[in-house]
């Protein structure tokens, strides 16, 4: 082989080489870096999953966070009819402070009082402080007012129940648009009974109810509340609530708005 041919095949060996080099050096840093970025991933990850896990249990899409509670001891107390002491042209909000969150509800005094007075009477009573939601029905409705704290099957209620107005309704129309408040009754009860429980509208499903609940009002502010007490519904989607809701407090309150009448 001539000495230019050793040459050329030197020069090409040193050029193998170099690439053979460079290419290693490539795979070495891509590995470093590699490394480098698990582990700072691996804490971030972990922080991302414990994260996740907690607002699992306190929030939801609804953007409603439920704080833990439990059930309370039944109610034994009695009481007694109420005479009609509200007037039925004063707006009446009655604010129901639960777990999950507000609930204000706007008493329709003027079309129903004998329900409305009904339960202002039983608020200002203190009747509804520390008391759970019992039934959580599906795209429906979500109840409480139960004195047992129990979804029983009988209207059990403060010792007397009146009868209230029934509502009436248009041609196609719905007694129970979603939002609304209404009392419960006993399958034996006649229309328009009035006791203590009531249910909050949350879903489509109630607007075919026959018209034979007393209306108490509307749900003014905190619906996302109540719908997100709805989506505690147990997996047969009607029963108690898989997780425990009370209401902590309820009061009565007249807007700053609303006039009496001058006698």
């Amino acid at each position: 082989m001539s000495k230019a041919s050793r040459r050329e095949r030197q020069r090409q060996n040193r050029a193998a080489r170099r690439a053979y080099e460079e290419r290693r050096e490539k795979r070495q840093r891509a590995l470093r870096t590699g490394r480098r970025f698990a582990i700072l991933g691996v804490p971030l990850v972990v922080v991302l999953i414990v994260l996740a896990v907690t607002n699992s249990g306190s929030g939801s899409s609804s953007g409603v966070t439920c704080q833990p509670a439990t059930k309370p001891p039944p109610k034994t107390t009695k009481l007694t009819a109420p005479p009609i002491g509200i007037n039925p042209s004063v707006t009446y909000d009655a604010t129901l402070n639960t777990t999950c969150g507000t609930i204000t509800v706007t008493l329709d005094a003027a079309q129903y009082p004998t329900a409305a007075n009904n339960f202002v009477s039983l608020t200002n009573q203190g009747f509804y402080n520390n008391m759970a939601f019992v039934r959580a029905a599906k795209n429906f409705v979500v109840q409480a007012g139960s004195p047992d704290q129990s979804n029983s099957t009988t209207n059990v209620g403060p010792g007397y129940s009146v009868q209230a107005e029934v509502p009436t309704t248009a041609p196609g129309g719905s007694a129970y648009p979603v939002g609304t408040v209404a009392f419960a009754t006993g399958g034996s009860d006649p229309a328009g009974t009035a006791s203590s429980q009531f249910f909050i509208v949350t879903g489509k499903q109630a607007l075919n109810l026959s018209p034979t609940y007393a209306i108490i009002g509307r749900v003014t502010k905190g619906l996302n509340v109540a719908q997100q007490i709805d989506a505690f519904a147990p997996p047969k989607g009607d029963g108690p609530p898989t997780t425990v809701v009370v209401i902590k407090s309820a009061r009565i309150t007249t807007p700053s708005s609303a006039t009496t009448p001058k006698s």
